[in-house]
């Protein structure tokens, strides 16, 4: 008797240590169930009402993961959908021109590039700033539209000499001064004609003027003509 016990106590170790690693799905359940059956006191069997009660626990068991295995494929199915959806789309914005926000941009030799920025009121005074790498001033631009909303001017890469800057990163800045002499918060963007799209793991990003940009970067799809501005 004590040696059916002993076996007993080290099938159930057994079963423990096996499973205690990973997760317990619908087929561990049912081994478990199983083994309680083959080892209970057939002095003092389990009754119906327990048995019934643990059929259920199972059934309602396999339902829950055969739900989670539909949803986990849904949503693959739909997040599929929507990046195949993306791309489609992206593809079309070839050749458009689009607005990114933000205030910096890449010199990749091109002839000159569209900067802007978007004022909240009627200014008094702007001053545009174009910044190198390293944060020298390389450019400085005076007198430019007070209007309301958006402004854009056409830097040609050239600096306050007149010389041809390198290639690289820029960064550029807009001070602003409301009519009654306040400083003003101006909003900064580029403006680019997008030349490809590109797909990866990452996701769709966008080739505007030689530069990569997701498409979360892309603020706007506007027309050729921006009103406003230089």
């Amino acid at each position: 008797m004590v040696d059916g016990v002993t076996n007993v106590a080290n099938s159930q170790s057994s079963t423990v240590t096996q499973t205690s690693n990973s997760t317990l799905g619908k087929n561990d359940f049912m081994n478990l169930l199983i083994a309680q059956m083959k080892n209970q006191d057939p002095m003092s069997p389990m009754d119906g009402t327990q048995f019934a009660a643990q059929l259920a626990q199972f059934s309602s068991l396999e339902q829950l993961q055969n739900l989670n295995d539909e949803m986990t494929t849904s949503i693959n199915a739909n997040y599929a959908l929507t990046q195949s959806i993306n791309n489609t789309l992206s593809a079309t914005l070839i050749g458009k021109e689009v607005k990114v926000n933000g205030g910096d941009f890449q010199n990749n030799g091109q002839q000159s590039v569209q900067l802007g920025y978007t004022l909240p009121g009627q200014a008094s005074s702007v001053t545009l700033n174009i910044y190198d790498a390293n944060g020298n001033l390389v450019k400085s631009f005076d007198n430019l539209s007070t209007s309301t909303g958006d402004n854009k001017l056409s830097w040609d890469f050239t600096d306050n000499n007149g010389s041809k800057v390198q290639n690289g990163k820029y960064t550029f800045s807009v001070t602003a001064k409301g009519t009654d002499g306040s400083d003003m918060q101006a909003d900064l963007f580029k403006l680019g004609t997008v030349d490809g799209v590109k797909f990866s793991n990452s996701g769709t990003s966008l080739t505007v003027d030689g530069s990569d940009y997701q498409l979360s970067d892309i603020a706007e799809i506007i027309n050729p003509n921006l009103n406003g501005g230089n």
